[in-house]
């Protein structure tokens, strides 16, 4: 019996030690598993930023190509046209909500081809501008624009003959700063001229003068608000 117990004994010893054994090395292989590094996670590629949509009030300058496409019943075949192509200068000044509209106007004074009737002539233009900003989080914005409003011509700045003038056109703007921008638009402009007669004593009627233009601007932004 004693040896029995004896033998019982050395048994549980036995197993007792092979199963602390067994339990190290899972804890040891746990442990190893736990301290592998974790494999990195693939990459996502960022989502492009939205636009920054914000609210400011902006002005400019804007040089200005003025191509005749038809003179309408001002120039006749009985005298010298008295309105032809030229260029000049556009001041401008607007406001864009947080979005894509912009409203503003510009004031516009061209040195235009007489035919030697004036000494000085120039086409004044005051309007009202409607802009729509396809606005896709570039630095580059393409827009449409509209408006109409109000002409004046005759010689060194005075009005012989004046109307009305609608049009529309494109545009793209280049953001050089967030504060500052650069632009190219053209636009379809036809203006609608009273009769007159000229200093030569020539008899206009009234006439529909349709017009092309180039426009390279400079612009500058006053953030009004954001979000």
């Amino acid at each position: 019996m004693l040896k029995d117990a004896t033998m019982l004994r050395q048994t549980m010893t036995s197993c007792i030690a092979l199963a602390t054994a067994l339990l190290a090395s899972a804890a040891a292989g746990a442990d190893a598993t736990m301290a592998k590094p974790a494999r990195p996670r693939a990459v996502v590629r960022a989502a492009k930023p939205p636009p920054l949509y914000v609210e400011y009030a902006s002005y400019g300058v804007a040089l200005t190509a003025d191509a005749r496409i038809h003179p309408g019943s001002l120039c006749s075949s009985s005298a010298p046209c008295i309105l032809g192509g030229g260029g000049g200068l556009a001041l401008r000044g607007g406001f864009r909500w947080a979005g894509p509209w912009y409203l503003g106007g510009a004031y516009q004074i061209s040195r235009m081809d007489s035919s030697n009737l004036y000494r000085l002539a120039t086409l004044q233009q005051l309007r009202v501008e409607m802009r729509y900003m396809l606005d896709m989080g570039y630095r580059s914005v393409p827009y449409a624009t509209w408006g109409g409003g109000a002409v004046a011509y005759g010689n060194e700045l005075g009005a012989e003959t004046g109307g009305v003038t609608a049009f529309a056109g494109l545009g793209v703007e280049l953001q050089l700063s967030r504060l500052a921008v650069i632009g190219v638009a053209t636009r379809y402009q036809p203006m609608l001229f009273a009769g007159f007669t000229d200093t030569a004593g020539y008899d206009r009627a009234l006439g529909l003068a349709h017009y092309a233009t180039l426009e390279f601007q400079l612009e500058i932004r006053h953030e009004v608000s954001g979000r």
